[in-house]
C-alpha cells in the first residue's frame, strides 16, 4: 500500500507539472465560472429580512452581467441562475468540463447561534425561593468584514464554525458519501491525489484572493484576511478557485449594505478591479 502511494505521487507529479509547464507559456484568462452559494433546499442562513442564498445569487448575477459588458472576450459561465439546489462536487465539475481559468464562489458569513440558562423567574418551594431556568440563544450582531478562502488541508472534525456550514450542503445530497469519498476519508492515496491537484493552482489562488481582499479594504471594509481551509466545493478544483464572503448577514448594517444598489455596485466593481489585476499579471507573468 505504502508503494502503491509513492507511485501515484510520483506519475501525477510528472503528469501535473508536464501540464503546468505546457500552461505557462500560453496562459489566458478565457473562462470564468461564477458560482452563487447554496440554493433550493440548502438556504436557511438568513438575516432580519434576506437569506444568504438569494443575496449571493443577485450578486453572481450583478458580477456576470458587469464582467461581461467591461471584458468582452471573457466568458462567463453560473454554476446557477435560479434558486435550485446544486451538489457541491456538480459546482466544481462545471467549471473543470468549461476548462475554466477561474472559479469564484460567493457567500455571505454569519455567526454561530449561542444558547445559555438564564433564570427565569422564582417560585416558591416549601418556603423557598428556587430558580427557574430557560434556554435563550443568540448571536452577535455586531461582527462585520469580508474574508476570502482558497482550498487548503483539514478533516471534518477539524472546521472552524464557517467552514463547517459552507461545507454542510454536501450532506443534503443522496449520495454525499460517494461523491466525496475521498474528501471524507482522507485516505493515504486520496490525500495524495487532492494535495497534488491543489499545489498547481495554490499561488494562484493565494494570489487572486489578496487582490480581492485588497479591493474590499480599498472600499472601506474590514478585512477578515485570506485562509486556507479544507472546502468541499473547492476540493477538486482543477483552476485558480475561491470561495469569498463579501460580508456578514446577521450584522444589519452589512446586510443593508449587500441588499442595495450602491452596495452591489461597489463589491461588484471591486470583485472586477481584482480579476483585471489579476488576469493582467497573470497573462505576463505565470
Amino acid at each position: 500500500m505504502y508503494l502503491k502511494s509513492i507511485l501515484t505521487f510520483i506519475i501525477c507529479s510528472v503528469l501535473l507539472n508536464t501540464i503546468d509547464n505546457q500552461a505557462v507559456a500560453q496562459y489566458k484568462i478565457k473562462t470564468i465560472v461564477i458560482d452563487a452559494g447554496h440554493g433550493g433546499k440548502d438556504g436557511a442562513t438568513h438575516g432580519l429580512y434576506s437569506r444568504e442564498k438569494d443575496v449571493a445569487l443577485k450578486t453572481a448575477l450583478n458580477l456576470g452581467k458587469a464582467l461581461q459588458d467591461s471584458l468582452k472576450d471573457i466568458k462567463v459561465i453560473y454554476t446557477r441562475q435560479t434558486d435550485v439546489f446544486i451538489p457541491l462536487y456538480e459546482r466544481i465539475n462545471i467549471a473543470n468540463e468549461a476548462k475554466a481559468d477561474l472559479f469564484i464562489s460567493i457567500h455571505l458569513n454569519d455567526m454561530p447561534v449561542r444558547s445559555s440558562r438564564v433564570v427565569s423567574y422564582y417560585k416558591k418551594v416549601r418556603g423557598r425561593k428556587v430558580p427557574v431556568y430557560k434556554t435563550v440563544t443568540s448571536k452577535s450582531t455586531s461582527t462585520r468584514g469580508t474574508e476570502t478562502f482558497v482550498s487548503g488541508t483539514g478533516r471534518l472534525g477539524e472546521q472552524d464554525e464557517v467552514i463547517k456550514r459552507e461545507n454542510a450542503a454536501m450532506f443534503l445530497e443522496d449520495n454525499y458519501q460517494k461523491n466525496y469519498e475521498g474528501f471524507i476519508a482522507n485516505t493515504p492515496e486520496n490525500d495524495i491525489m487532492l494535495s497534488l491537484m491543489k499545489q498547481t493552482n495554490r499561488e494562484r489562488s493565494l494570489k487572486f484572493a489578496s487582490m480581492l481582499q485588497q479591493e474590499y479594504i480599498n472600499n472601506g471594509r474590514i478585512n477578515r484576511g485570506v485562509q486556507e481551509k479544507s472546502l468541499a466545493v473547492l476540493a477538486r478544483a482543477s483552476m485558480p478557485a475561491v470561495l469569498t464572503e463579501i460580508g456578514f448577514i446577521s450584522n444589519p448594517d452589512e446586510e443593508n449594505y449587500m441588499n442595495s444598489p450602491e452596495g452591489q455596485d461597489e463589491i461588484v466593481s471591486g470583485i472586477i478591479k481584482a480579476i483585471k489585476n489579476y488576469k493582467r499579471i497573470a497573462e505576463t507573468s505565470f
